[in-house]
């Protein structure tokens, strides 16, 4: 018979060695310095709830019915305060670092909201249905449909963190969200994204110094980014703080390969680490093109300059007497400036996988190999096939080969 699994660590059972249980956790920085709360946002004073960052408010403020040793029946389990917190530290590492910012500030809002209302704190986790009903109506006509989804669900993982029950009016709230969208405000409703474009890169490039070391790197980048269809914050660091990059989470040299098909078909391969929907990491890929926007020729000449060290940032660039990691907000600065010149609009950041989608559909690339390709979920794909008439344009002919090819992919199995 198997030995028994071990009881806390406050047990006599050794059976088991101890450095095969609690596994060290990946590092997170509390700094205990914060803005302060935007006007209008100030909480009334909590000891549950101190003054911390916004990405820390789901693991730092706790509810009065936190998680505890007691069982269903109220009878003491052999469980010490430090599993208790173990549980919950886990928890947290189930929310990327940007995805407990934007629930934390969901929380904020509801705590807001409750004190307005004078809700005891003992209401507040678990929160009724009709308590979560009333946060969302209050919010629908001040914030968009999106952002409101985006605090409940914070409120939500509020609740999973500290181990209260969850239990919503899902249909109700659904349909407050959905009205939420005939109210919402106009300053809520952003400008279509502009997709970047094969012209539009060689614009960028024509202001650009390819041998000087930032240029470089941020056209690889460009061109990498674009031909994979990836999120650029997937190939740049959010900031210059040390604790910003990690070669667990992000692309080094060393996660750069490449495969070939049984017909010799070449393709370099990117291996994220992590990412925002898979904590497993996925895989990018790109082949080479024609003209001057070939990955392969950029990212060849950014290695040729830059020499990135192999288990730092990939788009690392020379700087100095050693190397700076290539951010997002430098990344954008540099295109905006060359777009600038040429007499272009500055384009965002998303719309250089918005772009790649675009490019890729016009090709002719099957709209499932597209979508899967861009990690695309169904509704905010099919919207660019809403969009734009020109990729639909071969389906709608009297060709049999791409109408079946376009009935495949939009009409439902039968069952």
């Amino acid at each position: 018979m198997a030995n028994p699994l071990p009881l806390s660590s406050n047990s006599t059972r050794t059976n088991i060695p101890a450095q095969r249980w609690n596994a060290p956790l990946p590092q997170t920085l509390r700094p205990p310095a914060s803005l302060p709360y935007r006007p209008g946002l100030s909480l009334l004073p909590s000891a549950l709830r101190p003054h911390c960052l916004a990405k820390d408010r789901l693991r730092v403020w706790r509810p009065t019915s936190a998680r505890n040793t007691l069982d269903t029946l109220g009878l003491p389990i052999n469980l010490s305060p430090a599993d208790l917190s173990r549980i919950a530290d886990v928890l947290e590492l189930a929310f990327a670092p940007s995805t407990r910012e934007v629930y934390g500030t969901g929380l904020l809002l509801f705590h807001v909201f409750c004190d307005m209302k004078n809700i005891p704190e003992d209401q507040r986790a678990p929160a009724s249905a009709l308590l979560l009903s009333s946060f969302v109506a209050t919010l629908a006509g001040s914030y968009a449909p999106k952002s409101i989804t985006n605090y409940l669900y914070g409120v939500r993982a509020w609740h999973i963190i500290h181990g209260s029950p969850w239990h919503p009016n899902t249909s109700e709230t659904e349909a407050i969200i959905k009205a939420a969208n005939s109210i919402r405000p106009a300053s809520s409703k952003q400008k279509p994204r502009r997709p970047f474009t094969i012209d539009y890169m060689l614009a960028i490039r024509s202001q650009l110094d390819i041998s000087a070391p930032l240029d470089a790197a941020v056209f690889a980048c460009l061109t990498t980014t674009f031909y994979t269809t990836a999120r650029l914050g997937e190939f740049t660091v959010p900031n210059l703080k040390p604790a910003s990059f990690s070669n667990t989470t992000h692309v080094t040299p060393a996660h750069v390969s490449v495969a070939r098909d049984r017909n010799n078909l070449e393709m370099t391969c990117f291996h994220i680490p992590r990412t925002k929907s898979s904590a497993a990491g996925e895989d990018l890929s790109w082949a080479e093109q024609h003209g001057l926007t070939d990955p392969k020729a950029a990212l060849s000449n950014h290695l040729l300059v830059n020499t990135p060290p192999a288990d730092g940032p990939l788009f690392a660039y020379r700087f100095r007497k050693g190397s700076r990691p290539l951010t997002k907000t430098k990344m954008i600065a540099v295109m905006a400036k060359a777009a600038s010149t040429v007499l272009l609009d500055p384009l965002q950041g998303h719309g250089i996988r918005i772009g790649s989608t675009l490019e890729y559909l016009l090709r002719g690339v099957p709209f499932d190999v597209v979508k899967a390709k861009g990690r695309w979920s169904s509704d905010s794909f099919l919207l660019y096939l809403r969009k734009h008439a020109q990729i639909m344009a071969p389906f709608m002919q009297a060709s049999p080969v791409l109408q079946d090819s376009f009935i495949r992919f939009t009409m439902p199995p039968v069952r």
